[in-house]
């Protein structure tokens, strides 16, 4: 028909936090370091975990504790025998992982992944974790933790101090 608008395919649904959670792809999976990471690591392997798995390591901290990506990227490297963890695949699960948390809070679920226990690599709160900059540093500061924040960036103070230091 001259003038029509074809028909556009169905826009898929949006996948939940909590199904891109249990979509495991085809995780975990070890690859050689790329050239571009081997200036800042040398030569080795790089692991991409499974989301759940990062879900699974954020569980273990406990009240009081902290983590960061690089402390799960070290985990998961450890696990799998790896030089590295992915640093973008192991973010983007712990953003996963904190999104079902926040899910499940909506939901009503008492017991969640603790996902304000996880820092940025450099110490940093996720802002983009739910409930925001401030909503994680008054869950840090109902655990003890002294919380600073300057403009967009908030840091709990003596971090090196309260990191946990779990098992592979």
């Amino acid at each position: 028909m001259l003038g029509s608008t074809p028909a556009r395919p169905p826009v898929p649904a949006k996948k939940t936090f909590r199904e891109k959670l249990a979509d495991p792809k085809d995780f975990p999976r070890i690859e050689p370091l790329p050239p571009g990471m081997q200036k800042q690591w040398g030569k080795g392997t790089i692991v991409i975990p499974r989301p759940d798995e990062v879900d699974a390591i954020m569980r273990r901290v406990p009240e009081g504790k902290l983590i960061t990506i690089n402390g799960i990227r070290e985990l998961v490297a450890a696990r799998h025998g790896a030089t590295s963890g992915c640093p973008i695949v192991v973010g983007i699960f712990a953003r996963i992982a904190a999104g079902a948390a926040g899910e499940d809070l909506v939901d009503g679920k008492q017991r969640v992944t603790p996902y304000w226990r996880t820092l940025l690599g450099d110490g940093r709160i996720n802002p983009k974790y739910p409930g925001g900059i401030e909503g994680q540093a008054e869950l840090l500061r109902s655990e003890g933790h002294t919380v600073t924040v300057r403009g967009k960036t908030a840091r709990v103070q003596d971090l090196e101090a309260k990191l946990v230091r779990l098992a592979p």
